[in-house]
């Protein structure tokens, strides 16, 4: 009988935020395979769990991918976790993951924190849409693009950044979507130093100048404004109805639709307007 993958999630600071499904399935599993063991052992002196580890990380994951497929093939049952949080998101996993499904192999998520997450629904930001955007490119050019990708998207963004080049990712969302934006910073989420900084992406990086980073940071950045509605006098809106009915053969009432389309204005009250027009005016 083949093994199973169970994909555990991990503290992203706080160890009293481990789940007892996660502290169960890290004893009963086979093997562990670990991000860093030396970190992942701390987690496990903690909670006295003396399964053994392999390690899986990003310099030896393509390597170890399929020794980890043979050992689930025998039956083994192993658990991926990662430093904190879930695997595979801004952290090794995904290429496991695909090679258990290409191999018919059971994966099992064990969920907990992630850092993303934990920042939006305490941002302040708008949480019914949003896009995970994790790490920018190391790479200026490759940043760059990614950011011109992302200047009409109007759902939250979350990012995450390393303390030594918040500043300069901070400068580079300014120039991209304007210093106005508003941004939640998160750091050292769930640990003793958590804190937020709530602002715009000026005020951010003045803050930030002043005060060196310290910790790893979560970024949630509020989405692309809606286009502002054109303002309409009664004038305006009575020439725009008269175009409507003579230009494209609309009724009263069909004008005052299309017109409440575009102006987000009741129909009601175009269609009062439109009565004061001179019946001799429509076609």
């Amino acid at each position: 009988m083949a093994g199973r993958l169970y994909l555990v999630g991990t503290p992203i600071g706080n160890l009293e935020d481990m789940t007892f499904r996660a502290v169960e399935t890290l004893r009963a599993v086979d093997l562990i395979a670990a991000e860093d063991t030396r970190h992942t052992g701390k987690l496990l002196l903690h909670f006295g769990i003396g399964t053994p580890q392999i390690s899986y990380h990003e310099h030896n994951r393509m390597a170890r991918t399929p020794e980890l497929i043979t050992h689930l093939q025998r039956g083994t049952n192993i658990a991926l976790v990662t430093d904190a949080g879930m695997p595979a998101i801004s952290d090794p996993g995904q290429e496991l993951v695909r090679a258990c499904l290409d191999a018919e192999l059971p994966v099992i998520p064990i969920p907990g924190g992630t850092a993303g997450i934990t920042a939006l629904v305490a941002s302040g930001m708008a949480t019914e849409r949003f896009v995970f955007e994790g790490f920018l490119p190391s790479e200026p050019n490759k940043g760059r693009d990614r950011l011109q990708q992302l200047i009409q998207e109007s759902r939250t963004l979350i990012f995450y950044e390393a303390p030594h080049r918040l500043l300069a990712t901070l400068e580079r969302f300014a120039e991209a979507f304007s210093g106005d934006r508003p941004i939640t910073v998160a750091r050292e989420l769930t640990k003793r130093h958590e804190e937020f900084w709530r602002g715009t992406l000026r005020e951010a990086i003045a803050h930030f100048s002043a005060r060196p980073p310290k910790g790893e940071f979560t970024l949630v950045l509020a989405g692309k404004p809606p286009d502002p509605k054109p303002q309409w006098n009664d004038a305006q809106l009575r020439i725009a109805l008269l175009e409507l009915m003579q230009q494209q053969g609309m009724s009263r009432s069909q004008a005052s639709r299309s017109l409440a389309d575009l102006t987000a204005l009741p129909h009601r009250r175009l269609y009062q307007l439109s009565l004061d027009l001179p019946v001799d005016h429509i076609g």
